[in-house]
């Protein structure tokens, strides 16, 4: 059989088979959490049915024979994915034999396996049931890189009360990615002094929301600003709006979820860029935007056949390269500005090795991404990263890449660019070069 291989989202095959298991799920009241590695890309060539198909499988058996009631499918990939790279999707701790899993994949998988080039696995020590599956990719901006538009909108402090152990560690690590300061439980915000006003973000699971929650929330608000985010199911019906509900997060949540809640719910306090959305209570939800995130690839695909033609041959690349030398000489900045970068952090309450390491783990293998989408003029890809990168490095007091930054993004203000193809081998030495002046101070100053 001939193999079919298209572009697809994998957000939205989790999404379809988050609602295909939703009976299995309540029934046996199983929590599933998607645990997924920052390093898989969005979109994937591949067999988008198939791949949904021995999820679906992979999940229903899973459910079938364990008595746990928190299951976590986690995606695993290597840290610098390439064009063609497999992906591990994961279940640890089952409660299966050696024999059930062989005979599952035998019977039941065998086929679409290895229609798909699949690797299953078990380990009967741990429990851990895995499928390996290879997908090509389209482009490397689509890696899972989440860039806050203002730096007012990093270093919050966030409650999570939820039912579920594995639901709380898996916002928890989502909003650790933006370096959010996260406590969970009751007893942590005991440990705060059972002081609500402590916390930026109060997320609360619906089904443990009382009267006495909302009295409490309602009165902090009316001295302080917390934002009341209630957690919900997929397909429930939202509770009636209520002013002092910030925003409803609808489950399956995943990093995208955050990000826009995020954005959702700081926009009216940065003053230096707004964000528009609709009116009312933003309800949070994959779907949607999955949905807005393709009419932006179309936008961004029109705009780049307008410009594709304007990119100079390597042949007159030369002169250009002189100019850049040029103003490097008289370029008195420096590779990273420790003080001004500490000041930063301080202001935004975050601490300073904590925001150089989040830098590094972000911009990692960043060079090699610029690189590829320079080469394959995806023009809208480009300026995004550059205005990330420019607002980032600001923050670290990384100044020379601020800089560099800068003027990626000037040649698209003075339709400059002629002098594009120069600058992916200039980013590349810039980055090593922070890179090393970073590992440097982490090594003297680590606590």
């Amino acid at each position: 059989m001939k193999k079919i291989e298209r572009y697809f989202d994998i957000n939205m095959v989790l999404m379809t088979i988050y609602s295909a298991l939703e009976s299995v799920r309540e029934e046996k009241e199983i929590e599933l959490v998607y645990d997924i590695d920052s390093t898989i890309p969005k979109e994937l060539k591949g067999d988008p049915e198939s791949v949904t198909h021995v999820l679906t499988q992979l999940l229903m058996f899973v459910f079938q024979n364990t008595e746990n009631k928190e299951v976590i499918l986690a995606l695993r990939a290597p840290e610098d994915f390439l064009y063609e790279e497999a992906i591990t999707f994961e279940i640890d701790h089952t409660d299966l034999s050696m024999e059930k899993a062989q005979s599952f994949f035998d019977v039941r998988l065998k086929p679409v396996l290895e229609r798909l080039d699949g690797i299953p696995s078990f380990n009967p020590e741990t429990g851990k049931i895995a499928i390996s599956l290879p997908f090509k990719l389209n482009d490397l901006g689509n890696r899972r890189y989440y860039r806050l538009p203002d730096i007012g909108m990093l270093g919050k402090k966030v409650l999570l009360i939820c039912k579920s152990r594995i639901v709380a560690e898996s916002l928890h690590k989502m909003f650790k990615y933006f370096l959010y300061e996260v406590d969970i439980g009751a007893e942590e915000y005991k440990k705060r002094g059972s002081n609500l006003a402590h916390y930026d973000i109060f997320v609360l699971e619906d089904s443990l929301l009382t009267p006495g929650i909302e009295a409490l929330v309602i009165k902090v608000q009316q001295t302080h600003d917390v934002k009341f985010v209630l957690l919900e199911d997929a397909g429930k019906p939202h509770l009636e709006q209520k002013k002092h509900i910030s925003a409803h997060l609808i489950k399956p949540v995943m990093q995208e979820s955050i990000f826009e809640l995020i954005i959702a719910l700081f926009e009216e306090d940065v003053k230096e860029r707004k964000i528009k959305r609709d009116a009312g209570k933003p309800i949070i939800n994959m779907e949607k935007y999955i949905l807005d995130a393709f009419k932006k690839s179309e936008e961004a695909y029109v705009e780049m056949e307008k410009i594709q033609s304007q990119i100079t041959p390597q042949n007159k690349i030369a002169p250009m390269i002189k100019e850049i030398e040029r103003e490097e000489e008289e370029d008195d900045s420096v590779v990273l500005n420790v003080e001004d970068g500490r000041k930063k952090a301080k202001s935004m309450g975050v601490d300073y090795n904590d925001a150089l390491k989040h830098f590094m783990e972000t911009f990692e293998g960043s060079d090699r991404y610029f690189r590829d989408i320079a080469k394959s003029k995806a023009v809208w890809q480009i300026k995004e990263f550059a205005i990330d990168l420019e607002k980032q490095a600001k923050v670290i007091g990384a100044e020379r890449v601020a800089k560099l930054a800068e003027k990626i993004s000037l040649l698209f203000v003075y339709n400059n660019l002629d002098m594009l193809p120069v600058y992916p081998g200039k980013y590349h030495l810039e980055l090593k070069k922070l890179f090393e002046e970073i590992k440097r101070y982490l090594q003297k100053h680590q606590h």
